[in-house]
């Protein structure tokens, strides 16, 4: 059947300009742009989903990197949507898995996304002077390390273009991701050491063989912590087997050790996700730090890219 003008109109408004609503029911509605291709690598498209909401022009802007092991997941679902509600821009973007690159693609990705986000701004009418950046699991690996790793340019690498825009991020919210690869070897090597961890495909490991320490060095963001990183906070579970609490303790010891702002919260009896750490005070207390954040940035705008 041939769809008639007004036919087409509504089918392209429904596929990239979806509005719904909020499961709190008196929420704003969100406008959501899917699918949007930020690059194109090997003959793949790199995409992220958009959300817009109505209630603020030129929102500030929070990318959500989701987890996986670094070889699975979707961005189809981002955990921290209800940001939305509060006056914030969402932008839930793709990476290559371990099962088509190995590290650095993966941070080469990310960045590549900030990159484009910055320079699609005005299309889309979102604001980049501050953009935060969460992300869960291997999705908190990789947020941390954007947070960490501004400028470095072995981590920059140039997917998608957009060179001439800045990567750097102005805060970041990490869900239980690991930091330091090394001390994972040494806490936790039956995960650090074998298939049971995407870590280990991550880093090129060979079966039977102990990862190089300059390779984990190379892809922990406890390696670059400096004094000019972003603010922190940290969510992670107390009875976590699968990504230890240690992880998180150092990278907010790195960072308070460095005169960084960084805080910790534990939840007790915890595990390795789950909707705990996305409802209730834990979201409301992730909302409160990115106010908090761009309520610095626009007093100090020297920390602005």
């Amino acid at each position: 059947m041939r769809l008639s003008p007004i036919g087409l109109k509504l089918s392209t408004f429904i596929a990239f300009a979806l509005v719904i609503i909020p499961a709190r029911g008196q929420a704003p509605s969100v406008q959501v742009h899917r699918d949007l291709v930020f690059a194109e690598v090997e003959g793949r498209s790199l995409k992220l989903d958009l959300y817009l909401p109505t209630i603020k022009d030129r929102a500030p802007l929070v990318v959500w990197i989701h987890g996986g092991g670094w070889r699975g997941g979707s961005k189809n679902n981002s955990s921290i949507l209800e940001i939305t509600t509060e006056g914030y821009a969402l932008a839930s973007i793709s990476y290559r898995f371990t099962d088509k690159a190995i590290f650095p693609a993966q941070i080469h990705d990310c960045k590549a996304a900030v990159r484009w986000l910055r320079a699609n701004a005005g299309r889309f009418g979102y604001d980049t002077e501050f953009i935060a950046v969460a992300g869960s699991s291997a999705g908190g690996h990789l947020a941390l390390l954007m947070g960490t790793s501004g400028d470095v340019a072995e981590l920059e690498g140039d997917v998608g273009g957009n060179l001439d825009r800045s990567s750097r991020v102005q805060a970041v919210i990490d869900y239980f991701g690991p930091s330091d690869f090394v001390l994972r070897g040494n806490t936790q090597p039956e995960r650090a050491y074998t298939s049971k961890s995407g870590s280990f495909a991550l880093l090129g490991g060979v079966a039977g063989q102990r990862l190089d320490s300059q390779i984990e060095q190379f892809a922990s963001p406890a390696h670059y912590v400096s004094d000019d990183d972003p603010p922190l906070l940290v969510f992670h579970g107390k009875v976590d087997k699968t990504v230890l609490l240690d992880q998180s303790q150092q990278i907010v010891r790195l960072y308070q050790a460095a005169g960084l702002s960084a805080e910790l919260i534990v939840l007790e009896s915890a595990g390795h996700g789950g909707k705990r750490f996305f409802q209730n005070e834990h979201i409301a207390r992730a909302i409160r730090f990115l106010d908090q954040q761009i309520s610095r940035s626009d007093s100090h705008p020297e920390a602005k890219p």
